[in-house]
């Protein structure tokens, strides 16, 4: 597990803008706002004890201070106490989902179903299409940007292709081999061909490819049980829990005082010009590193 841990600090930062915070690792997408695109990484057995709550702070700050949802994903083996640590801190599950890995002793072969083929992108043309694909499967704009393009220039993409009309119709990729190491990721299958068998054709393809190219093991993290149940068909086995946590914007902590009739109210997770009053309310007042405050109407006052 911790040398998963360790692939996914090496990999991830690719193509990001990073900072390093206390026991974690902050990347930030330069392309887009996508939570998925960006979270922290903690480092092995990463616990903030009391006094290291302030470096949770300034990385909750970093990600508010570029207008991103703060977030982490790791997973829970290597870092067994940082769960609670986080949820003390304000954080909250967004989901758990299985880590599961593919050896080649393990490994099941999934052919292709009649009608489709498999083949790498050939040109930027097929790399666009691609992406379009998968980013409106996984609920984004079928948009596509130059540099996205030039991403999938990178590691291993597969696309699948219905040979009569010629549109694609699934895909995936296979992130670099680093220490014998790769992710299975993006595996994404258009809503007409659904149900075939495509995924899970493209997910053993891909798999095959890096154990032929020397990687002792290539792993994933399923969206959900379904989709896990298809990448067991292939060989993969759950190995262990991976989290992914966030802090959403408005939660106030601490009540300071009441003086000529209003609650002081201080929260500590909003900028002012995110801070809106709410029912009853009379005004945000005051705001200084991300130290938020608002008045509201204390009743019988």
């Amino acid at each position: 597990m911790s040398a998963i841990q360790a692939y996914v600090r090496t990999t991830a930062p690719r193509g990001r803008d990073t900072e390093r915070i206390g026991p974690f690792l902050a990347t930030f997408s330069r392309e887009s706002s996508n939570p998925m695109l960006n979270y922290a990484i903690p480092d092995e057995g990463a616990e903030p004890s009391p006094a290291e709550l302030t470096e949770l702070t300034e990385l909750t700050a970093a990600y508010r201070d570029r207008d991103l949802l703060p977030r982490l994903e790791f997973f829970t083996e290597v870092a067994p106490a940082l769960e609670t640590a986080l949820t003390s801190a304000g954080y909250r599950l967004e989901r758990r989902i299985p880590l599961m890995t593919c050896t080649p002793a393990g490994f099941v072969d999934r052919p292709a179903p009649p009608g489709f083929r498999l083949r790498e992108p050939e040109s930027d043309a097929d790399r666009r299409r691609l992406r379009s694909m998968q980013n409106v499967a996984y609920g984004a704009g079928p948009e596509v940007s130059d540099t996205e393009v030039a991403q999938t220039r990178e590691d291993l993409h597969l696309l699948a292709q219905d040979c009569v009309s010629g549109e694609i119709a699934g895909g995936g990729v296979a992130l670099e081999i680093v220490c014998g190491i790769s992710e299975v990721a993006g595996i994404a299958v258009a809503g007409p061909f659904r149900r075939r068998g495509l995924a899970a054709a493209v997910t053993a393809r891909l798999t095959r490819s890096v154990h032929e190219r020397g990687a002792g093991f290539a792993f994933l993290t399923p969206a959900n049980e379904g989709v896990g149940t298809m990448y067991r068909k292939v060989g993969y086995q759950d190995c262990g829990d991976c989290v992914h946590m966030s802090r959403q914007s408005w939660s106030r902590t601490v009540i300071s005082r009441e003086s000529r009739g209003c609650r002081v109210i201080i929260d500590d997770t909003c900028h002012l010009d995110r801070l809106r009053p709410a029912a009853g309310e009379a005004e945000v007042f005051e705001a200084r590193d991300h130290l938020a405050l608002c008045a509201s109407p204390v009743p019988g006052l």
